[in-house]
């Protein structure tokens, strides 16, 4: 069997940082090997510079867009493709296209649309994330009010089957408010094999934790669209802060949540109970200046995605600035940062055994880093692409 033997660069496994060669036969890791081994028979060489590291592929679960390209607005395979493959620049080898409160066809179409992208081979598609619409009204954020509703037998039946449609290698995310959507509703939808995480919600904290102790497993963009943390009522927000199990999802972009804020979190959390995402949107890989959404103009500026009034509607960053930021703004090491885009995405959606690292056995997906942290390029199920292309 023919392979490519990956040699030169340092090795951050998603454990430790290693001197290695990899060794990468169709779209897994082979082996890793001592540096400087020979290439088995059939294998090519390839040599890495030694300033580089080879990390796990960044796994992002909250996409809405990237590369112009909108997946509420055509939710469609090629878009979920296309998205894909611009976040691929930016270091995320797998991802979630999201698709945010909407239409129940639009929703429908976006989670089949999913499913049919995520068995294209080296496409990055890994499943879908639907966002809403089963959201407490006032903590909506830029979601349109007119499709923010509660959930209705029909639409847990559809969500009931979505999981069979996907695979065993594809997830679905579903983002709800606890005070919107009964324990024993996350509780079927959990045993359906979803996975829930609770956001854009007014929850207290017994019906946050009500909502955890029915399956739920995680937390969308944390601090955003939920109540401020109090002494009190510690809400939402404090339910996720102090439940271990639970992983939070944080946007890292010095706009959505204040670097103090990032302290407390990462405090509370510890390790591996934060994972980055980026909420990106069409911009993400262009260069334009605005784009549409529920037919209202977004505005890009100053790091920024805004509407008219100022409401933040995602976010203007990619992965690889996310890992950036969080070791300028949160403190934590690189690889700490790493696990963050990687390992700990890997095991919000039970993946962990396939990705997440390089080990044998795991899927080929890796990203090359410069001495800066910029994507040099990227393996996705073993092929390789620069990140210039």
């Amino acid at each position: 069997m023919t392979g490519t033997l990956l040699t030169g660069a340092r090795v951050f496994t998603g454990t430790r940082t290693i001197d290695a060669d990899i060794l990468i036969r169709g779209d897994k890791v082979d082996a890793v090997l001592p540096p400087g081994s020979a290439a088995p028979a059939g294998a090519a060489t390839r040599r890495l510079a030694a300033d580089m590291l080879l990390a796990p592929g960044f796994i992002d679960t909250q996409v809405n867009g990237g590369g112009g390209v909108l997946f509420n607005d055509t939710p469609t395979p090629e878009a979920a493709l296309a998205i894909a493959a611009a976040h691929r620049r930016f270091g995320t080898t797998a991802l979630l296209p999201t698709f945010i409160t909407d239409a129940v066809e639009g929703m429908r179409a976006a989670a089949l649309a999913a499913a049919e992208a995520s068995i294209v081979k080296g496409g990055g598609v890994i499943g879908v994330h639907l966002e809403g619409p089963f959201l407490t009204p006032e903590r909506r954020g830029v979601h349109n009010l007119a499709h923010v509703r509660m959930a209705t037998e029909t639409d847990l039946d559809f969500l009931e089957g979505l999981p069979a449609r996907f695979g065993g290698d594809a997830r679905v995310l579903l983002s709800l408010a606890p005070d919107r959507v009964e324990p024993a509703a996350v509780s079927r939808l959990v045993k359906a094999g979803l996975i829930i995480a609770g956001g854009h919600s007014a929850a207290t904290y017994a019906q946050t934790m009500a909502a955890l102790d029915a399956g739920m497993s995680g937390f969308t963009h944390l601090f955003n669209a939920m109540p401020p943390l109090a002494n009190r009522e510690p809400g939402i927000a404090g339910a996720a802060l102090s439940a271990r199990d639970a992983i939070c999802g944080i946007i890292v972009d010095g706009v959505h949540v204040h670097p103090a804020m990032l302290s407390l979190a990462l405090a509370a959390k510890g390790p591996g109970g934060l994972m980055l995402v980026t909420d990106a949107m069409p911009p993400t890989g262009t260069d334009v200046t605005s784009f549409p959404l529920y037919g209202q103009t977004i505005h890009r500026h100053d790091g920024r995605l805004v509407t008219d009034d100022g409401t933040l509607a995602g976010a203007d960053i990619d992965m690889a600035q996310a890992v950036r930021n969080a070791i300028a703004l949160m403190g934590v090491d690189v690889e700490e940062a790493l696990r963050m885009a990687a390992l700990y995405p890997a095991r919000f959606l039970r993946l962990d055994d396939r990705l997440g690292r390089i080990q044998g056995g795991y899927r080929a997906d890796l990203v090359l880093l410069d001495k800066d942290l910029h994507v040099a390029g990227t393996w996705v199920a073993g092929q390789w692409r620069d990140a210039r292309d």
